[in-house]
């Protein structure tokens, strides 16, 4: 799923996708990767074969709708916006995430205090 990046772990593309989604502005593919790979500052780099299914998953759940618009350099592109059931997901998600790393963190320092 990376380029000489850091692996994915299962489920975590369509996490990423909703949180770049978060803030309400409509973003096409390449938008939603470059925001990955900003964010992750270059750790995470997706490829457009694993992100554009993953997109139209979300489109089918109903968790982001898409819409054609024209992107910076004058190309028809795909606009993808969270829902409202995307939003709802994205909060539950949100805190399935923090207890998993919170759990993941007590059980690194246990084995480290062994």
């Amino acid at each position: 799923m990376t380029k000489r990046g850091i692996d994915l772990l299962q489920g975590t593309l369509e996490f990423l996708i909703l949180e770049t989604l978060k803030d309400g502005e409509a973003k096409h593919g390449f938008g939603v990767l470059r925001w990955i790979r900003d964010a992750s500052q270059g750790a995470l780099k997706i490829e457009e074969g694993a992100l554009y299914p993953a997109l139209h998953r979300l489109e089918r759940k109903g968790l982001v709708e898409a819409e054609w618009g024209l992107s910076e350099k004058n190309r028809k592109a795909k606009y993808y916006t969270l829902t409202s059931a995307g939003e709802k997901q994205l909060a539950r998600e949100e805190v399935n995430w923090g207890q998993y790393v919170d759990l993941v963190g007590r059980i690194i320092a246990t084995a480290g205090a062994d």
